[in-house]
């Protein structure tokens, strides 16, 4: 056996036990979210606070988007076309922060207006599901723009190819995966039941 063939063979074993490992993580991520949309049903039953339908339609657009762009990014680094990739990339972080930006500041922002109405974080239990849903996925949001940055760092130094880029498709998976959570998220908070009064 040749060492090139022994060294292809060992990254090959090594990205199977990546890949394993990173959908192992997933799934215990999987039972804190479904927690929460448990707690959602349980707490509010058939009804919603009533939330601003245009904020939440804007910022999944944006969320859904960006996944396109993560995709971009991670087929142009495995056909060699850096500069795609990091633009990508780049286009993924300022699509997350945007998103981040719609929920934090004008949704989250807005709530006050309505704090005489559902809303009041502490208070009641609209308030209290609202604030953990879209705080927790915030956190991962945040972590996963963190996340692209390294990336795209690294790639910017040459550090990935078309055939050694595992830290690229673990970062792609992970955005997509909290762009699957907010998909059961959404129609959670904004769409199901009907709006308490």
């Amino acid at each position: 056996m040749t060492t090139v063939t022994a060294a292809l063979e060992g990254y090959t074993q090594q990205l199977r036990n990546n890949r394993m490992g990173l959908w192992l993580f997933f799934i215990s991520e999987a039972f804190l979210f479904g927690g929460l949309l448990v707690t959602r049903f349980y707490l509010w039953g058939n009804t919603r606070p009533e939330l601003d339908q245009t904020i939440g339609l804007i910022v999944t657009g944006v969320l859904l988007l960006s996944s396109f762009s993560m995709n971009m990014a991670e087929t142009a680094i495995e056909h060699g076309d850096r500069r795609t990739f990091l633009g990508g990339l780049a286009v993924t972080a300022v699509l997350g922060l945007v998103f981040l930006i719609g929920v934090m500041v004008f949704e989250w922002g807005l709530f006050p207006a309505i704090y005489e109405g559902h809303l009041k974080p502490g208070d009641n239990v609209y308030g209290a599901v609202v604030f953990a849903m879209t705080g927790m996925h915030a956190l991962h949001v945040i972590s996963g723009i963190i996340f692209i940055a390294i990336v795209w760092n690294l790639g910017r130094k040459g550090g990935f190819s078309p055939e050694r880029h595992w830290g690229v498709e673990s970062c792609a998976i992970y955005w997509h995966y909290v762009d699957v959570v907010w998909i059961f998220f959404y129609p959670a908070l904004y769409l199901i039941g009907t709006v308490a009064h």
